[in-house]
């Protein structure tokens, strides 16, 4: 957490010496608006992700079971560890920079560049540098993000919405449903990893097509959604 402090302090010193604002222009102070907003983008990016997981029983017969050694202490050191990997990443590309961008170059040029920096970004993160077709889908999946994210930013004035989404679609990702960087997580696969027979087309409508269904239904959301 020491890490999110410095970060929030930068940002508070970006701010007052570019714009002379505090913060509060972030919109990181709770209230029952902002902490609905959250749980309700939460939901919907592990909706999503569920979609995606009964795409891949389907179509890549791949199946899950409990992790035998889960227990409270394992949940929430995931839902920690995501925790605080989303929030060094929205004061980044969703923070303070994307903020002065909004008020020199306008919301969409703003957005745009925020999302295309979010998935260079996960280049470096992912380390893809040497493979092209994966930088390019990775690319591709992480900037669509970018756009949901910097757009409910925009939108709503307030990191709650974008922090949410992001955080229930890593946790979901990077623990419920994967072997992460901490380990397994709720769910293990089964067996060996299948061999994947179904052809690109299948494959990357399997992958792609959750996260395009999660933008659609995130934008539409954030469209309707009245801030405070």
């Amino acid at each position: 957490m020491l890490g999110i402090l410095v970060q929030l302090a930068l940002s508070w010193l970006i701010l007052w010496i570019v714009e002379k604002k505090n913060l509060s222009v972030l919109g990181l102070y709770p209230s029952i608006s902002r902490l609905k907003g959250f749980l309700l983008f939460f939901l919907v990016a592990m909706l999503c992700c569920l979609f995606e997981i009964f795409l891949r029983r389907q179509f890549f017969k791949e199946q899950y079971q409990l992790n035998p050694l889960l227990n409270f202490k394992l949940i929430w050191k995931g839902f920690q560890w995501n925790l605080i990997s989303v929030l060094y990443e929205e004061l980044i590309f969703r923070g303070a920079l994307l903020y002065i961008l909004v008020k020199r170059w306008g919301t969409k040029q703003s957005i745009v560049v925020s999302a295309i920096a979010f998935g260079v970004y996960h280049w470096f993160s992912f380390n893809l540098f040497g493979n092209p077709v994966a930088m390019i889908y990775v690319f591709i999946i992480t900037t669509i993000m970018g756009l949901i994210l910097a757009y409910a930013y925009s939108k709503t004035g307030s990191m709650y919405i974008a922090i949410g989404f992001h955080l229930g679609w890593n946790f979901m990702h990077g623990f419920v449903f994967s072997n992460g960087p901490i380990g397994n997580g709720v769910f293990m696969l089964a067996s060996q990893q299948p061999v994947v027979t179904v052809s690109y087309f299948t494959y990357y409508t399997v992958t792609i097509l959750p996260i395009v269904l999660a933008f659609f239904s995130s934008y539409l959301a954030v469209r309707k959604w009245k801030s405070d």
